[in-house]
């Protein structure tokens, strides 16, 4: 089976990119279900690389019934060490306008429905999570979209994102809320996709990709979803380049990250008395550690 050290994960527009080449769909199995859609795996600039469609290829599933774990888990089979996220949001402050382009390095959580663990069953886990995306990796990030000089694009190196449970948007009263409490922008997606990630010891960062405002904005109104699809094919052409260039500078130099080693001391159940059943079911995490 293939291996790539940088997995992305976002719409299917990031992987249709020219310069992609000797492209495979890798169709996988985990021990938590299948992934969103078949990953593609092919090599960019010289590096193999990992993409998964979030929603699948046809944007098929709501943000409440991704298959978070499956996806983290089949990122880890391939050996992925770094994963970069884009993601489509709305913004919640007025300096950070549509199209702009946001590396997040804090999220809030007000999902209700979604399972944001491997563990249980037997094994019980602890990862830190104070500071929930892997700084190197979005130095790296941000650094790269700051080099490519998009038009209409302006970078926002840190922020606050809430992801929410979906699929309706906010309310006005929420929305006033999340701006009172210094957030930055909203999305559906990536808190779960960090916190599993953490858990499966992969750096992970967000390129989080707006839309539009959110809706505590006066003029929300008079957005159109002409708009918004207008701005998320400006956004996908953008983040190509973008990715393309993170690409390069990871492969030329793949920082250490405190991710690679969370599980060291984040595990409490003695495993030589774990559950054998969950012990292979999570063999993939604790390999190193059993």
């Amino acid at each position: 089976m293939a291996q790539a050290k940088i997995g992305i994960i976002g719409g299917s527009g990031l992987y249709k990119m020219e310069s992609l080449k000797d492209v495979a769909e890798v169709y996988l199995d985990t021990p938590f279900g299948k992934p969103s859609d078949a990953l593609i795996v092919g090599n960019l600039e010289g590096t193999t690389v990992a993409f998964l469609a979030r929603h699948g290829r046809n944007h098929s599933l709501l943000p409440t019934e991704l298959p978070f774990r499956a996806n983290i888990h089949a990122m880890k089979q391939l050996g992925v060490e770094y994963l970069i996220s884009g993601s489509a949001v709305g913004s919640l402050k007025a300096e950070v306008k549509p199209l702009d382009m946001v590396v997040p390095d804090q999220f809030i959580d007000r999902t209700r429905n979604r399972i944001s663990t491997f563990f249980g069953e037997g094994i019980v886990a602890h990862i830190g999570f104070g500071d929930p995306v892997c700084p190197k990796l979005a130095e790296i990030l941000a650094d790269a979209v700051a080099s490519q000089n998009l038009p209409d694009v302006n970078l926002h190196r840190g922020g606050t994102y809430i992801c929410m449970e979906g699929p309706a948007f906010s309310t006005k009263a929420e929305s006033h809320l999340y701006r009172s409490w210094g957030a930055t922008i909203i999305g559906m997606t990536n808190l779960q996709e960090a916190k599993l990630a953490r858990e499966a010891e992969i750096a992970y960062a967000t390129l989080a990709l707006v839309t539009d405002y959110d809706c505590w904005h006066p003029e929300h109104d008079s957005v159109t979803v002409e708009m918004i699809i207008g701005n998320l094919q400006r956004n996908a052409t953008n983040a190509q380049q973008v990715i393309q260039e993170t690409v390069r500078r990871l492969s030329a130099n793949p920082p250490v990250s405190d991710a690679h080693s969370a599980l060291k001391y984040a595990i409490l159940t003695r495993l030589d008395s774990a559950p054998a059943a969950t012990k292979e079911k999570l063999h993939l995490l604790l390999q190193k550690y059993l």
